[in-house]
């Protein structure tokens, strides 16, 4: 039994040795037992959770979400600790650091005009401190730990940089026909593979997207959601009609689909 002072209010400092009491003997053995591939998955279903909070516009939410995302920095950084290599401390050392030196418009003498400018010096001393000397580094430093959408946005939009890019949504659009006549090609005449030929297809849309400006992974999630909303609807017209989807034909399907607009 641990003898633990309740208090009105924790801090950040409690938490790290709420953390450490856990994790050590007399705490407890799940928590002991834990590594940092073994709480991978938790550490990304935190973050999707705090982006859950965030949309739903829930201050309380968020508050709580962020409180998991924090323990699991916390814990991580606690396993760390315990084999010597560095602590929560060093962590912070080390984002204040490169705080300090990716805001010299800030911390230094750099001037700035616009949110461009900063952006730029960004993404410049980002290439300086990861020692990448080309822009390809840059693409091939894009985490691919990423959903695949995302990943996609972010290399293209490296490689744009450097000047890569299609020059117009009209261009991007005929090589999203090319890319779709070629999987057509692989998928019903064998010229090819068509799950490459499906990849490079997703790959185009993306970059489609970033002329509309528009998030691809958000994109994606709100084609979902009307799928969901229009399936229900058209389940519901099937049962009016006494059917169950899978005894209607091809064509009485798409004739009820078109019904749920």
């Amino acid at each position: 039994m641990i003898n633990w002072a309740d208090k009105p209010a924790y801090n950040c400092q409690d938490l790290r040795e709420i953390v450490r009491i856990l994790r050590h003997p007399g705490g407890c053995s799940w928590d002991m037992e834990q590594t940092h591939q073994s709480i991978r998955r938790n550490f990304l279903e935190e973050a999707y959770e705090v982006a859950e909070a965030i949309d739903q516009g829930s201050t309380e939410h968020l508050k709580e979400e962020l409180g998991d995302v924090l323990l699991q920095v916390v814990f991580h950084a606690d396993i760390e600790d315990d084999a010597g290599r560095f602590n929560l401390d060093d962590v912070a050392d080390g984002v204040c650091r490169k705080l300090i030196y990716r805001h010299p418009h800030v911390f230094g003498d750099v001037t700035v005009h616009s949110t461009e400018d900063i952006l730029s010096n960004w993404e410049e001393l980002k290439k300086k401190e990861k020692g990448q000397a080309t822009q390809a580094d840059a693409v091939d430093a894009v985490a691919r730990s990423l959903p695949a959408l995302w990943r996609a946005e972010k290399i293209k939009r490296k490689a744009a940089k450097a000047g890569f890019d299609w020059r117009s949504i009209a261009s991007a659009l005929d090589k999203l026909s090319e890319e779709l006549d070629e999987l057509r090609a692989a998928a019903l005449e064998g010229e090819g593979d068509p799950v490459e030929e499906l990849g490079d297809l997703l790959f185009v849309a993306v970059c489609v997207a970033r002329f509309l400006d528009a998030d691809p992974e958000d994109t994606l999630h709100a084609a979902c959601d009307k799928f969901s909303a229009r399936f229900r609807r058209l389940e519901a017209l099937a049962a009016q009609r006494n059917f169950k989807l899978d005894e209607l034909s091809d064509e009485e399907q798409l004739m009820l689909w078109r019904m749920t607009h």
